[in-house]
């Protein structure tokens, strides 16, 4: 009978020979601290700039700010504890510890997954759907903000359960599902994640995406005024976006289905931890895809740092206020509000132009 290498049972404080050596462990602890750091403070910031402007609290920047509270929390309760374990080499917080770990990262990375392709959907139907009302759109992106997290909890909770487990995972400073159990219900759960929580979000996002670079390409080919670098920019999001995605996500989940149904010591604990460092860095990718290349947020930035300058401050009484600077910025149209949006009749013949809001 095969027996996971690393048990709850054995975390209870003891330290466990580790699979890395000491250099590995720092290594590590570095890149986790980096990511950490640039992570926090990536998603602070996002944060702090939707709070501050409201206008920029649009249906779809809703998912945005969603992708980026449960990226931050990543950092609170998962890369802080991965990080102070490789620092001391072994895990420090023991199996209660470990079982929150694996569970709450779990969670926090389904609802960025799960988001990140229901943005896609978002954008989707904003661009090549029927308009509808703001009320209807803010409701929408409401509801798929809750099915982001309920989606999650379908899938996470179940190891708590029992179908499947939480435990330590590579080279035993971080936990997650227990991947190199090789019963039917702990193959089962593995097949289950891989497919409904990474490859069905990323089948949607190619959908998406992918029918609104035809439906950019299209305008450009009927409209002669429509520049190419507009095209080419949309190409550059899309390519982007799904590249980030797969280079944080499938590492991950491939080598988890190696673990489960390859053959034993097929996936070595020291190379299954570069996978979980991978998924860390979605933290730091995310808000610079997501939002730094979103021109509305960006120049909403610069407003904000204007108004924190103090010689700025100093003129107050001669500055317009913020409520003013927004006005104008958003009565300024920006690259991607000048956008051509295609809009299809029933015929499916017609192209209007339209506002594309954040792309």
């Amino acid at each position: 009978k095969f027996e996971p290498s690393c048990n709850l049972s054995q975390i209870s404080g003891e330290h466990i020979p580790s699979a890395l050596s000491q250099a590995g462990h720092t290594a590590a602890a570095v890149f986790l601290g980096f990511v950490l750091v640039l992570g926090f403070f990536g998603n602070f910031l996002v944060l702090l700039v939707f709070s501050r402007f409201s206008g920029l609290r649009t249906p779809a920047n809703l998912l945005l700010i969603n992708i980026s509270i449960s990226d931050m929390l990543v950092c609170i309760f998962g890369t802080s504890l991965s990080f102070s374990a490789s620092v001391r080499g072994r895990w420090l917080t023991g199996s209660y510890g470990c079982q929150w770990y694996g569970f709450s990262n779990a969670l926090f990375g389904i609802v960025s997954l799960v988001s990140l392709a229901l943005l896609s959907f978002e954008r989707y139907s904003v661009l090549l759907c029927k308009q509808q009302s703001d009320s209807c759109q803010y409701r929408r992106a409401w509801l798929a903000v809750a099915a982001s997290w309920l989606y999650s909890l379908v899938w996470t909770v179940p190891p708590l359960l029992g179908w499947s487990s939480y435990g330590l995972e590579g080279p035993g400073t971080t936990c997650s599902v227990q991947w190199h159990q090789r019963t039917a219900t702990a193959r089962s759960y593995v097949s289950c994640l891989f497919v409904f929580c990474l490859l069905l979000p990323l089948v949607l996002m190619f959908f998406c995406y992918g029918k609104i670079l035809l439906a950019v390409r299209a305008v450009t080919g009927i409209n002669s005024t429509y520049p190419d670098w507009r095209e080419g920019r949309v190409l550059l999001m899309v390519v982007t976006m799904v590249t980030g995605y797969l280079l944080c996500w499938m590492p991950y989940g491939v080598v988890a289905m190696l673990a489960s149904f390859g053959r034993l010591g097929l996936v070595p604990p020291a190379a299954s931890l570069i996978p979980s460092l991978l998924a860390k860095t979605s933290t730091v990718i995310n808000p610079f895809i997501y939002v730094v290349l979103n021109s509305q947020v960006r120049k909403q930035e610069k407003l904000l740092q204007i108004k924190m300058t103090p010689t700025v401050i100093s003129k107050n009484l001669t500055q317009p206020s913020s409520r003013e600077l927004w006005n104008h910025a958003r009565s300024t149209p920006t690259q991607e509000q000048n956008t051509v949006t295609p809009q299809f009749t029933s015929s499916g013949q017609q192209v209007q132009r339209g506002a594309s809001g954040s792309v």
